[in-house]
């Protein structure tokens, strides 16, 4: 209780500044609404010189703009009510501060986020940075990038709006705006794609620099058990998607004891696998001695996609059908379809041959990042969300953000009633009919609320049986969305809507509507989040109108039955359409959602921290990619490059060779040297090699190198041969990335097993992944300088890879190799330092070949 009291203080003691802060910029009323319009928008020109000003004379921006902020925010609060009609309120500045200072505010649903966002934003728009103002789908993307843009455009600033459907050349127009208005998804994938382009002008991103995440929780926590991942084409899919499919509907289901079944499922977990009896089944069914040997890798592999596809993946639930076949995954969070996104490791393809559509081809991981990683990139970053304190910790420790709440507007008077529970479903959903039905007879408009396209399309059916006109709002049916809400709050008015009505929709109550107790909002089954079912609340009851909301539960909700039903069964007896009401039951239904969440949020934990090995490689590559797009000339890169690939070609050859004579590994490193840089057919002596240094037959080897690229660059001028540094350097750096990412991801699926040796998996994969990420670079090195001593140069200036390289060494050589030291005296120097190196190198090359060979 101590602890609880400190964080409510804290809390208290940050509100009562933020409300100081707040009465500054009231004060202001009377001078900004004495200004003419002129003079107002005049306003923005001059904070903007003063703010470049202060920065020209080295002062901090945050200081700067912490200067500025009263007036700005006084500004922005009359432009307001001119461009808009709304004025924001004090708790509404006190949002906009919190927002302005990095952190994330708690203002219950009805506060009006959307205004109190202006405010902070348009602050941080006078820098001329760019602000993003992130929203959790287009349509509210859209919606507030077209009102507030009003505002923003009378103050003399540009508004941008970033869609999936938008090319390149419109995406940079709207990011170069002073406000550009994104999902996140989409701002997470342009980030990816920037970092893929082969020019600094295809770019459409300017540098990371403040973001305002609406409805942070749903994005930077819901949201972040899942990677953003571009993907390209991989192998043709095979026919065993067909195969599998075939075998596993031939499969029931196990009982909880696992027997007399093929195949066993927790419906917790949804973790699903092969009983001893489908073990069995599969191998006479595919002739198999042994199914789970290793040549049989891959059927085991279709044959588990398959049972997941069929039996814990649900059409209209978790992805749709498109009217052309295509398989549209439906995220939960939002209640809407995710064009171009697929589910990775074959299930996507697996649905498809379930659904008996057309199978397209695997995909290969090109690029991805995590949200948490993504959004810890902007220099500053806030949010706000009617839900986000329970959260706070992990706010607090991975994004550095705390968490305000801010006191509402009017007092809030909305009718949360405890929930009805029923035995099962059709008991259920006709009690909710007949409340709709009776609601309906009076005027009174209803929300009805379903976590899936399925439940809504069943209760639209039940409906019209009662004879209840309705509109239904989902991923299948959402044309009409902004239609659908405006009227969602008109007396008489019936919505059925799964999650996409549940956050940022604001519904305004018609005329007579309060008379007749506001919006009745109506949860069919509770979601797996309570922060989804606050949402769903919050449609109702906004700035102290009037309000009723009630969740109607069965026993055969997936929630409860993967927690807690059994229990339930017990106290309610005998199976009937009288419901259980009481608050005991919420709370352990609460409890139940209390429980998914942990779990998520170990998932989260888990996705970041295997992200966070990649983060740091990924921040190599990409700063190493930027400084070849950012150089005209790369030689500087180039001629680093061509020293560390001799140094490691030689140091490799001299450890694989180690135990063999003196004579043999001379031959190995020239050799190499040869292959990959100068020529397959050297003409070196081996008495005259035998008798030179490591370092001698590296200095030698970069004089013949650099002299080869010089007389390139000689006949190809400099331009030309910057041209090709760079095309090669992007391409040898691209393939080898990608390569190492998707190989990544194949390290990840697979590392768990470890965990069955007791070795810690992500110890493993951090090392492993340390040491690919060591040999891909080495990879990189290697072939950019081969690549470009490959390049032929005609007299008619065609070029082309040469086929038959120079060799290393020639005649005039022999006078210096005379000369150089006794290699054998350096021999014993080396033995230290080769065996554990030769022990790696051999180790990464067998990982790489059975990585290939599995793929």
């Amino acid at each position: 209780m101590a602890i609880l009291s400190k964080i409510f203080d804290a809390n208290k003691k940050e509100v009562k500044n933020l409300a100081k802060l707040a009465d500054k910029v009231l004060a202001k009323d009377e001078e900004y609404s004495n200004l003419t319009d002129e003079q107002l928008k005049n306003k923005t020109q001059e904070f903007k010189d003063y703010i470049q000003e202060e920065k020209d004379n080295g002062k901090p921006i945050a200081d700067i703009l912490d200067k500025v902020l009263v007036d700005a925010f006084a500004t922005a609060r009359e432009g307001a009510l001119r461009a808009l009609g709304m004025k924001p309120y004090k708790v509404q500045i006190m949002g906009g501060i919190a927002l302005h200072r990095g952190d994330i505010a708690e203002m219950k649903t009805g506060e009006g986020k959307t205004l109190t966002a202006t405010m902070p934003v348009y602050l941080n728009a006078l820098a001329g940075d760019g602000v993003h103002v992130v929203t959790v789908n287009e349509y509210l993307s859209q919606r507030d990038a077209e009102e507030m843009g009003v505002l923003y455009n009378y103050l003399g600033l540009s508004v941008g709006l970033n869609l999936n459907s938008m090319n390149s050349e419109e995406k940079r127009e709207a990011y170069n705006a002073d406000i550009t208005y994104s999902t996140n998804n989409e701002l997470g994938f342009d980030y990816l794609r920037d970092n893929m382009v082969k020019s600094v002008e295809a770019r459409v991103q300017r540098p990371l620099n403040y973001a305002v995440i609406d409805e942070v929780d749903s994005v930077l926590i819901d949201e972040a058990r899942t990677p953003l991942i571009i993907s390209g084409e991989g192998q043709e899919s095979t026919s065993l998607y067909h195969v599998a499919n075939a075998f596993v509907k031939t499969l029931k289901r196990a009982e909880e004891d696992g027997s007399d079944g093929d195949y066993t499922l927790d419906v917790k977990t949804k973790a699903i696998q092969l009983s001893e009896n489908g073990i069995d089944k599969a191998e006479n069914h595919f002739g198999l001695k042994n199914l789970y040997d290793l040549k049989n890798v891959d059927l085991t592999h279709h044959i588990n996609q398959a049972l997941k596809a069929n039996y814990t993946m649900a059409l209209d639930v978790d992805y749709v059908v498109a009217e052309d076949g295509e398989i549209l995954i439906v995220d939960q969070f939002t209640g809407r379809t995710m064009p171009g996104r697929r589910f990775s490791e074959g299930l996507h393809q697996a649905i498809e041959a379930k659904e008996n559509v057309p199978i397209q081809r695997e995909s290969k991981t090109m690029a991805t990042i995590t949200f948490q990683n993504f959004f810890r990139m902007y220099k500053k970053l806030s949010g706000m969300t009617g839900t986000a304190k329970t959260e706070e910790e992990e706010f607090r420790n991975i994004y550095n953000m705390y968490v305000t709440t801010i006191p509402t507007n009017m007092p809030v008077i909305r009718e949360d009633a405890p929930d009805f529970i029923y035995s099962n479903m059709n008991a259920k959903f006709n009690a909710v009919a007949k409340e709709v039905k009776e609601r309906y007879d009076a005027g009174q408009p209803i929300l009805l609320g379903t976590v899936s396209i399925e439940t809504s399309e069943l209760v639209s059916k039940l409906l019209y049986k009662y004879g209840v006109p309705h509109k239904v709002l989902n991923a299948k049916q959402n044309e009409s969305e902004a239609e659908i809400i405006k009227q969602a709050g008109q007396k008489g008015s019936v919505t059925i809507a799964t999650n996409m009505a549940g956050r940022g929709t604001d519904i305004k109550l018609g005329e007579g509507v309060r008379e007749l107790g506001g919006l009745a909002v109506i949860g069919t089954e509770r979601h797996e989040s309570r922060r989804i079912d606050n949402q769903l609340r919050g449609r109702s009851g906004r700035q102290g109108d009037p309000g009723y909301s009630r969740f109607y539960l069965s026993l055969e909700d997936e929630l409860m039955v993967r927690f807690g039903a059994d229990r339930l069964k017990r106290i309610m007896g005998a199976a009937d359409d009288t419901p259980l009401e009481s608050r005991m039951v919420s709370k352990s239904v609460e409890s139940a959602q209390k429980r998914v969440e942990g779990n998520n949020y170990d998932a989260r934990k888990q996705v970041l921290q295997y992200d966070d090995v990649l983060r740091k490689q990924r921040e190599i590559m990409y700063g190493e990619r930027n400084e070849v797009l950012e150089n005209e000339v790369v030689t500087d890169i180039i001629d680093r490059m061509v020293g560390e690939a001799v140094d490691k070609t030689i140091q490799y050859a001299g450890e694989m060779m180690e135990a063999q004579s003196e004579r043999e590994e001379t031959e190995e490193i020239v050799k190499s040297i040869n292959e990959k840089f100068l020529g397959a057919n050297p003409i070196l002596d081996v008495e005259y090699a035998e008798v030179m240094s490591d370092e001698e037959i590296k200095e030698l080897a970069l004089r013949k190198i650099n002299k080869e690229l010089e007389n390139k660059r000689e006949l190809l001028g400099e331009d030309t041969m910057n041209s090709f540094e760079k095309y090669i350097l992007l391409n040898s750096i691209d393939d080898r990335w990608t390569d190492h990412i998707d190989q990544m991801d194949q390290l990840r699926k697979g590392i768990f097993l470890r965990s069955y040796g007791q070795i810690d998996p992500l110890r493993e994969y951090k090392n492993e992944g340390h040491e690919m990420f060591e040999y891909m670079i080495d990879e990189i090195e290697s072939e950019v300088v081969s690549n470009l001593l490959r390049i032929k140069v005609e007299r008619h200036e065609e070029i082309e890879i040469k086929k038959e390289p120079t060799n290393l060494v020639t005649n005039d050589s022999k006078e210096h190799i005379a000369r150089g030291p006794v290699r054998s005296q350096k021999r014993e120097e080396k033995k230290a330092r080769i065996e554990e190196r030769k022990k790696r190198i051999k180790e990464l090359k067998a990982q790489k070949e059975k990585t290939y060979k599995k793929k």
